[in-house]
């Protein structure tokens, strides 16, 4: 039996000036899941980046638009529309000012939570319902601006936990793949340990 392809969208900024921002740990971690699994660039017209590779049954179209983040909802609506993609197939990674640093979260849909690039996709989707991979990145210290901090750039520790979070978002979008969105939100949205190494509270207000 065949099964649909899966379309997994990394949110962040394009542009060299943008690259390993809190902002783009979505769409990195996507690059880094291609890079995984061998995942071929092809020719795309639209406004993103698509690499495509083969999982088990599963067809994996892996995409980083190129608007910047508060249009994001423009290459996401010329995605699903260019590949026939219905959105119960489709799968978002992003950043969370709501989750601690490296901690993930997987949902089934929602509101956008304060995020403009969610905010942009369910408004030209027209629909909540499609599948998140939150990362964490935490709030910022008290005095400094939500926009600066999320577009500024994770040192030490931090920077290891997102690197790790990174890499473990991947491992979702695949147990997601293989299993289904209820086995991998199992998994992955347990309390427990930092991907980095301490322990975590898991962030009371993570919904």
């Amino acid at each position: 039996m065949s099964v649909s392809p899966l379309l997994v969208i990394g949110l962040g900024n394009p542009g060299p000036d943008h690259r390993h921002q809190r902002h783009n740990v979505g769409a990195e971690a996507v690059q880094a899941l291609g890079d995984r699994v061998g995942a071929k660039r092809g020719r795309y017209s639209g406004p993103a980046t698509v690499a495509r590779a083969q999982w088990g049954q599963t067809e994996l179209i892996l995409a980083q638009p190129l608007t910047f983040m508060n249009s994001s909802g423009q290459a996401g609506a010329h995605l699903t529309r260019t590949f026939g993609v219905e959105l119960d197939r489709v799968v978002v990674v992003y950043d969370d000012l709501d989750l601690t640093v490296g901690r993930l979260r997987l949902r089934a849909g929602g509101s956008p939570g304060g995020h403009n690039g969610i905010k942009s996709l369910q408004t030209h989707w027209r629909s909540q319902m499609f599948a998140r991979v939150r990362i964490g990145i935490g709030r910022p210290p008290e005095g400094v601006d939500p926009i600066d901090y999320v577009l500024g750039h994770p040192t030490g520790v931090e920077r290891e936990q997102l690197a790790a979070a990174k890499e473990r978002a991947g491992d979702a979008v695949l147990k997601l793949a293989d299993c289904g969105l209820e086995e991998a939100m199992t998994e992955f949205n347990r309390i427990g340990r930092h991907p980095g190494g301490g322990p975590h509270d898991g962030n009371k207000n993570s919904d």
